[in-house]
């Protein structure tokens, strides 16, 4: 997941690692501590520079980078100024643009990390890569938010708990509903499915086979019929049969078709649910960032899913989405099983962003 990114944000880190290090090397070393000194005359017994053996210096000269990197630099401070960093921030900039993260994300992502590294006094007593790991680590999960727990939710609130979901066409909204009804079930909860996509045919008779491998019952009416009553009778049946959790699908539909978004606000108003999410594909990009905002100033959105992200290398709306819209990411879709939805813990991304490769 994200490969392409990962691997582009590593260049970035070894450019900004080199750069600090060069840094911490130009700065005025510290004087040693008393007792730390070197014993008057050690180098007159042959323990200086010259009297190492030429094998003890040929190994030091194959040292990697990062291997040098990686060097305490013991008792140095350093003060980063604004042209230390300005080139290996332009080129993460553009790394995180190329890879679909929205522009004004990156922007965040970058002047987090100056503010982070210029202007301040450090003393290096870590090592170099840890300094730039924890930084970049700091600017990603500003941006990307404390995601979403949905079962926390469910247990601070009043059951049935109503979920909307709501998208455009074609994303697998339907298919994560169902994804998310087997989550749901395998954590103790009951839930009980609204068939509200009455207009798309075939419709019902796919959430029913969803609803049937899944093990949860679905409530639907014939085609055409009116979603707002399907979605009402399937609170109603929710709260004579004590069951957890509604989840509500509805049709795709493009923001812009007011006909279709004044029909969403009627479902809305019927079912009052206590969250409305959206469900986009991840390989959307930019374009799903841009429909999320959109959708969320037409109707509102509490929650967001990202479906096909095993199948996104760029990662660039996961990292956007709830920094552009101020909503958090609940789930990522990631395989074509039902098992294959993961709650959203931005830790865990940015653990699989920064991961390096064994």
């Amino acid at each position: 997941m994200f490969g392409s990114l990962k691997d582009k944000l590593r260049g970035v880190k070894e450019k900004l690692g080199l750069t600090i290090e060069s840094a911490a090397e130009a700065a005025p070393e510290a004087p040693l501590p008393a007792g730390d000194a070197p014993a008057p005359g050690l180098e007159e017994k042959g323990m200086g520079e010259e009297a190492q053996a030429p094998e003890e210096k040929a190994s030091k000269k194959k040292s990697t980078f990062t291997e040098r990197v990686r060097v305490l630099v013991t008792e140095r401070e350093v003060m980063l100024g604004e042209k230390d960093v300005a080139e290996p921030l332009q080129e993460l900039e553009i790394v995180l643009l190329e890879n679909d993260v929205a522009l004004p994300v990156a922007e965040a992502i970058v002047e987090h990390m100056r503010s982070d590294l210029v202007g301040r006094n450090r003393k290096i007593g870590a090592s170099v890569d840890t300094l730039v790991m924890d930084t970049l680590r700091r600017a990603l999960l500003t941006v990307l938010g404390e995601g979403f727990s949905l079962t926390g939710y469910i247990d601070s609130h009043e059951r049935p708990v109503k979920v909307l979901f709501t998208g455009v066409n074609g994303t697998g909204k339907t298919t994560t509903i169902a994804k998310i009804a087997q989550y749901l079930r395998k954590q103790g909860y009951s839930v009980v499915i609204g068939s509200g996509d009455t207009f798309r045919a075939g419709a019902n008779e796919q959430m029913k086979t969803h609803a049937d491998r899944v093990g949860v019952k679905v409530i639907c009416h014939q085609e055409g019929a009116d979603p707002s009553a399907v979605l009402f009778d399937t609170v109603q049946y929710a709260t004579a049969h004590g069951v957890d959790v509604v989840l509500a699908d509805t049709a795709g539909r493009f923001h812009n078709r007011a006909n279709l978004m004044n029909q969403l606000e009627k479902i809305r108003r019927v079912m009052n649910p206590d969250l409305v999410v959206y469900v986009d594909e991840a390989v959307a990009g930019n374009d799903a960032v841009i429909r999320a905002e959109e959708f969320n100033n037409a109707v509102g959105t509490d929650a967001v899913v990202l479906t096909k992200a095993d199948m996104d290398p760029r990662g660039g709306a996961a990292i956007s989405i709830a920094h552009t819209i101020g909503k958090p990411v609940m789930f990522l879709g990631v395989g074509q099983s039902y098992d294959d939805v993961i709650p959203f813990r931005p830790e865990d991304v940015v653990d699989e962003l920064l991961r390096e490769e064994e």
